[in-house]
């Protein structure tokens, strides 16, 4: 059980997606992250374990890679990619209950602003590391952000921006939202932006990489 569990973790850290995946080229025409998940699953291996000692810490590992600049925004993509397609495998048991989740996490690119793939890598890792992912997409407004912590009852919101432009919108939604819900956690980030902005804002974290939001929610349910 523990190999396959450290095959899966390599495939999702290497972004090894299936087995007729050519990437990474040394692995080609080997088992990726779909056919060894679905295989440790048939030989009874706990989903739980199948999440947490492969799933997150493969992403874990690219994660760091990616903070330390040892890899860049193709390969992270695609050990997100690897682990999201192993994750359809683990789905029916978060739905079931059988497997639970650490809390809820909202993330969406703030109003005016139509970047994706920093908040989509965020997103893919933090599903990673164990938490339900609520990506409300791009140009979300207060409104929106608001209503969907009220709705699903969630501690965690982040929001992203890469327009200095954008800015002020995200200032704006920073302070709707601390009005109406003040206990819920606000996680900042994007190109723009630094920790000196995410205190005059009234954020509560800013990160200037997935890995770093990541650490902050794992900080937050120790």
């Amino acid at each position: 059980m523990e190999n396959i569990l450290e095959q899966i973790a390599y495939c999702v850290e290497f972004g090894k997606i299936n087995k007729i995946s050519p990437y990474p080229p040394d692995m080609k025409g080997q088992d990726g992250v779909d056919e060894l998940t679905k295989l440790a699953l048939e030989q009874g291996t706990p989903p739980t374990d199948i999440l947490n000692m492969a799933f997150v810490p493969g992403m874990d590992r690219i994660g760091k890679k990616f903070s330390e600049n040892k890899v860049f925004v193709p390969q992270m993509l695609m050990s997100a990619k690897a682990m999201s397609t192993g994750m359809v495998h683990l789905k029916p048991y978060f739905t079931s209950g059988e497997v639970k989740r650490k809390g809820k996490f909202i993330i969406g690119t703030v109003a005016g602003d139509l970047h994706d793939i920093g908040k989509n890598l965020v997103a893919m890792m933090v599903e990673g590391s164990g938490w339900e992912v609520i990506d409300l997409g791009v140009d979300v407004k207060s409104e929106k952000f608001i209503e969907q912590i009220k709705l699903s009852d969630c501690g965690v919101v982040a929001l992203s921006a890469l327009l200095t432009t954008t800015m002020v919108n995200m200032e704006k939604i920073v302070k709707d939202i601390k009005e109406q819900i003040p206990n819920v956690m606000v996680c900042v980030g994007g190109a723009p932006l630094n920790q000196d902005f995410c205190k005059k804002i009234g954020a509560d974290h800013y990160s200037p990489d997935p890995q770093g939001v990541v650490e902050y929610l794992n900080r937050l349910v120790a």
